[in-house]
């Protein structure tokens, strides 16, 4: 474990209750205090490592907010937000969208196609 420097790339992960989207937060790291690391985005973190059991083995406390904590980037952290993200993407899509009929019978032989496909 190691304190946070000038540069390092951190990310958060929030959810609005369980069956809501993970949605990533990336930051970096401008300044340092004593005690204190300020991201970019004006999130000031404790500068202080500690164990963290959700995301990652280490995890920076939001200063006051001690409950939420932000991890250095992985690449992994990187891949699991471009899933999230493309999921969020389809799932808003689709709720904006309003289909015709004849929109709609495409969707539905395009599903019936690759259900025959994967068969």
């Amino acid at each position: 474990m190691r304190y946070l420097e000038i540069g390092d790339k951190l990310f958060n992960v929030k959810r609005d209750g369980f069956n809501d989207f993970a949605r990533y937060s990336f930051s970096e790291v401008i300044s340092l205090t004593k005690t204190l690391a300020v991201l970019k985005n004006g999130v000031r973190l404790v500068n202080q490592p500690r164990k963290s059991y959700i995301i990652s083995d280490v995890g920076y406390p939001v200063s006051k907010n001690k409950g939420a904590h932000w991890h250095i980037v992985t690449i992994e952290a990187i891949r699991d937000a471009q899933v999230e993200n493309a999921k969020i993407e389809a799932h808003d899509w689709f709720q904006e969208k309003e289909f015709s009929l004849k929109e709609i019978i495409f969707i539905h032989r395009k599903f019936k196609e690759l259900e025959k496909h994967l068969e």
